[in-house]
C-alpha cells in the first residue's frame, strides 16, 4: 500500500468518526419553589427568562464551580418507551446544588435536575427519571 492510499483511507475514515466532548448521565425534573438557591441565594435574576435552567447533582457539582455553568442536555433512552423527544436539545444553565435544592427532584441522586420547562422541551414529564447526553458549552 502506498503512503498515498494510506492517507485516503485515514481522511476517508475520519469522515465517520465522531469526536465528542459529552457525558452521559441521568435527569430528573423539579417545580417551584426555587429560592433560595445554593449558587445565587435569593435573587431571582438569577433564573433564565426562558426557565431553562437546573441543579447539579453531585457528579457535576464541583464544589461550586458549576454554578452558572451551560450545559446542552439530550435525552438518550428511558424505561418508558417514546419517553424521549428525538431530536430535540435544551440549553440549560445550572443555578443550583440538587442535594440541597428546596423543591425535591422527582427521582434523586441524578446528574441533574431540569427545570419542569427544561424537562419537556426533551422528554414527556410523566418520567421521573430519563438517561442523558450532555455537554459543557
Amino acid at each position: 500500500m502506498s503512503f498515498f492510499q494510506f492517507l485516503m483511507i485515514i481522511l476517508f475514515s475520519s469522515l465517520f468518526i465522531h469526536f465528542s466532548q459529552s457525558d452521559v448521565g441521568t435527569a430528573s425534573h423539579y417545580g417551584p419553589p426555587f429560592l433560595p438557591t445554593e449558587c445565587f441565594g435569593g435573587g431571582g435574576s438569577q433564573f433564565p427568562s426562558t426557565n431553562m435552567f437546573g441543579s447539579a447533582g453531585e457528579g457535576i457539582w464541583d464544589n461550586g464551580a458549576a454554578c452558572g455553568r451551560l450545559y446542552e442536555v439530550r435525552c438518550i433512552s428511558a424505561a418508558v418507551p417514546r419517553t424521549c423527544i428525538p431530536g430535540q436539545t435544551v440549553l440549560i444553565k445550572i443555578v443550583d446544588r440538587a442535594r440541597s435544592s428546596v423543591s425535591r427532584p422527582s427521582k434523586d441522586d441524578t446528574s441533574m435536575v431540569l427545570s419542569t420547562t427544561a424537562f419537556e422541551v426533551i422528554a414527556n414529564v410523566s418520567s421521573p427519571l430519563i438517561n442523558i447526553e450532555f455537554q459543557l458549552v
